[in-house]
């Protein structure tokens, strides 16, 4: 065995909050906690590499006055098909106006006209209601929420932390499930923290890189959502995975996304012979949900055998595009594309994780002191499908309300949490292992458990992932952790989830369409999985 041991810190490191993830969720948690708490902000890379960042639409809230609270509820409900919980639908509605307006005392630049936000519309929406910042709205939110956390003397930055597992009363015999702390690894030093604390919020994102094409950066591994699963917390529909229809198709372009605001703006989908097709599937044409933009998209390539199909935003004059959309305009235009002139080649890619850890309107999981807010939980917003821009405002509306919630629950004494032992482990001699199981399971993903399912695509999953499972698992209990083997740790255990959670639905809903089951069932029911069953 190798004699080399990671270094394993002895002292707990304490806080009032742990806040795992850095992204629009964790950073407002933190900095509204900041006043009178201690928070550690621990992230697996830098800081600015959430997803959140690279939110390219923006923020859905009420904010016209020809607009209605309930027309914003009936707009998600429509595209949650029917499995929306409706008082958190109402909830993140009727304080998204008020989360804008937090944003807008944090210093974020929204985009104005006459002196007003300006408002555009996505896909799915019956008004002008995303509040923006030009076409990279997530990027100007993370940079003016980063600035003020490293302002901010109560928040404590860790970053290339990645987050091992969380600890938990009854794993060290203790009464009460109660989240206690959590072990991270420091992957600078290679050293393994211990962190401890009464409150622990979960704020890790999705888990787009279980599948092979995403429009997800690479942090998007699921890491929350398999942490609170191991820790004994339920998960609700995570079978409806998000695909974003238009995903820039291009060899030089890593999971460049084309927001749903160029169809929003009057973008059409074109076959490659120039022909429109969105018609033919449904009578909101290039503005209908994503799910059924996606599936139009899927259709059509594979009956024509097409690589991609095309958007077509060229009729619209270079000056309206280089003020609405300067980011796509310049990238693409870097890659040969000139968007004023030809249409943009695109393909559809896993894009959010709608389901997740099932969480109260106040962020509360099943374990106490353990919360789960923004895209690593499941609030009820999102039903089968996300709408357009509802992401970000779920993000800020249930950081408020998990700060609220801590703010009333002093927190409880812990006892000194056990230093990490990994002292009967060695160094893995064949990393290849790890890349060849991430990849073998993106792919297998990809082509059984994506856009359209069958009970055949989903038993070989089932198969494979069980394989992957138990050869994870001997990797995992002989040898050294390291960030890779963590995140495809998390990956699998994520896999299942999705797996089961869609072989238990046995009928077509949102995004989970299936050959076997294409009929919708009268009543529309939550899948819920949970670890003591």
């Amino acid at each position: 065995m190798n004699s080399r041991h990671l270094n394993t810190q002895t002292t707990p490191l304490h806080f009032d909050v742990l806040i795992v993830g850095s992204g629009l969720a964790g950073l407002s948690a933190a900095l509204l906690l900041s006043a009178d708490k201690r928070v550690a902000v621990i992230t697996k890379r830098a800081v600015s590499e959430g997803s959140s960042g690279w939110a390219q639409g923006g923020i859905a809230a009420v904010w016209n006055k020809d607009d209605t609270f309930q027309a914003h509820v009936d707009d998600t409900l429509v595209a949650g098909a029917g499995l929306c919980d409706l008082p958190a639908t109402r909830f993140v509605v009727e304080n998204a106006p008020k989360a804008i307006a937090w944003l807008q005392t944090m210093g974020v630049p929204f985009s104005e006209e006459a002196g007003q936000l300006h408002l555009t519309r996505e896909g799915g929406h019956s008004a002008r209601r995303i509040v923006h910042v030009t076409d990279a709205t997530g990027a100007a939110v993370q940079r003016t929420l980063i600035e003020r956390v490293q302002k901010t003397p109560n928040i404590t930055l860790f970053e290339n932390h990645t987050l091992i597992d969380l600890i938990t009363s009854d794993k060290l015999g203790l009464p009460e499930q109660r989240c206690l702390g959590l072990y991270a690894l420091d992957s600078d030093t290679d050293e393994i923290l211990t962190f401890e604390a009464p409150h622990t919020i979960l704020a890790t994102g999705g888990a787009g890189k279980v599948y092979l094409y995403t429009t997800n950066p690479d942090t998007a591994t699921g890491d929350g959502i398999a942490a609170a699963w191991r820790a004994g917390c339920r998960v609700q529909n995570m079978e409806f995975i998000q695909f974003h229809p238009t995903c820039l198709y291009h060899p030089h372009a890593k999971s460049f996304l084309i927001s749903e605001a160029v169809r929003g703006e009057g973008g059409r989908l074109l076959l490659p012979d120039g022909t429109r097709f969105m018609p033919n599937h449904d009578a909101r044409a290039e503005l209908a949900p994503r799910d059924i933009v996606a599936r139009a998209i899927d259709f059509e390539m594979k009956k024509g055998g097409f690589d991609c199909v095309y958007l077509d935003i060229s009729h619209q004059p270079l000056s309206f595009l280089q003020e609405h959309f300067p980011n796509i305009y310049a990238r693409c235009l870097e890659l040969g594309i000139d968007i004023s002139k030809q249409p943009i080649p695109v393909v559809p890619a896993a894009h959010y994780t709608c389901g997740g850890v099932l969480a109260d309107l106040h962020g509360r999981t099943d374990v106490t002191g353990l919360y789960a807010i923004g895209e690593t939980a499941c609030s009820g917003l999102h039903g089968a499908n996300r709408l357009a821009s509802n992401s970000l405002v779920e993000c800020m509306v249930f950081a408020q309300a998990t700060t609220q919630d801590i703010a009333q629950h002093a927190g409880t004494v812990t006892p000194t949490l056990p230093a990490w032992d990994d002292s009967r482990v060695s160094d893995a001699d064949e990393a290849v292992v790890i890349s060849h199981n991430w990849d073998e399971l993106r792919r297998f993903m990809w082509d059984y458990v994506g856009i359209v399912r069958t009970n055949k695509r989903l038993e070989r999953a089932a198969h494979r992932v069980n394989l992957l499972t138990g050869e994870i698992h001997e990797f995992y209990s002989r040898f050294h952790v390291t960030r890779d083997l963590l995140e495809l740790r998390n990956l699998v255990q994520v896999a299942d989830l999705i797996v089961r959670s869609a072989q238990a639905r046995h009928e077509s809903r949102g995004l989970h369409f299936s050959r076997d089951y294409p009929q919708l069932l009268d009543t529309a029911l939550p899948t819920i999985l949970s670890p003591r069953d």
